[in-house]
Parts: C-alpha cells; sequence; structure tokens
C-alpha cells in the first residue's frame, strides 16, 4: 500500500477529500520526523512506538573488490509494534475441538 491507496481509504472511510486526507496523512508524517529529529520517541496507542537510534563508526568491506572501507555513524528510526499488531501478524493457532469417542459396542454371541 502506497500513500495515495491510504489516502482513497482514508477518504473513503471519513467522508474526506482524498486531497484533504493525503494532506493529513503527509501532516502525520512530517510531525513524526519532526518529533524524531529531536530525538523524542513517538508513540501511537495501538500501533507501536518509533524511536532514534545511533549506529557506531565502523569498518567494513567492499564485496567486490575485498577492500576494507570505512562506514561512517549514522542514525535511524526504528520501530516496535504494538501488542495488538504483532496478535493481528501472528494470530494463535485455534486449538483442535476436542474429539468425542465414540461409543463401541461388544456384539454378544
Amino acid at each position: 500500500m502506497n500513500t495515495s491507496e491510504l489516502a482513497d481509504q482514508l477518504a473513503a472511510e471519513q467522508g474526506l477529500t482524498k486531497a484533504a486526507a493525503k494532506q493529513a496523512i503527509e501532516t502525520v508524517v512530517t510531525a513524526i520526523i519532526n518529533a524524531a529529529t529531536q530525538g523524542d520517541e513517538i508513540s501511537l496507542s495501538g500501533f507501536g512506538k518509533f524511536k532514534v537510534t545511533s549506529r557506531e563508526a565502523r569498518e567494513g568491506r567492499n564485496p567486490a573488490t575485498g577492500a576494507k572501507i570505512k562506514i561512517a555513524a549514522s542514525k535511524k528510526l526504528s520501530s516496535t509494534p504494538a501488542k495488538a499488531v504483532k496478535d493481528a501478524l501472528n494470530p494463535a493457532p485455534k486449538k483442535p475441538a476436542p474429539r468425542k469417542k465414540a461409543a463401541t459396542k461388544a456384539k454378544k454371541k
């Protein structure tokens, strides 16, 4: 799903124009980016948390030549899904219904 498809769904469910729905999505994304830039943790109840993590500078190798290269330190936005999201993605397996024992009658001769 991309931004346009998400905006279409939001517009249909909330009675908005597609332009207004797209603007709302862009506003939310911008707010998340601005909060992350300031180092804040963003928590969306029922969806998950976003936070900035840092990676130290390290040494790597160019896979084509095998030459050593320096990889600069960087920051990234990591996310942790909420329990509701985890449960939706990984539903618990259904337990089979208990079997009823068939009544067996021995024939008498």
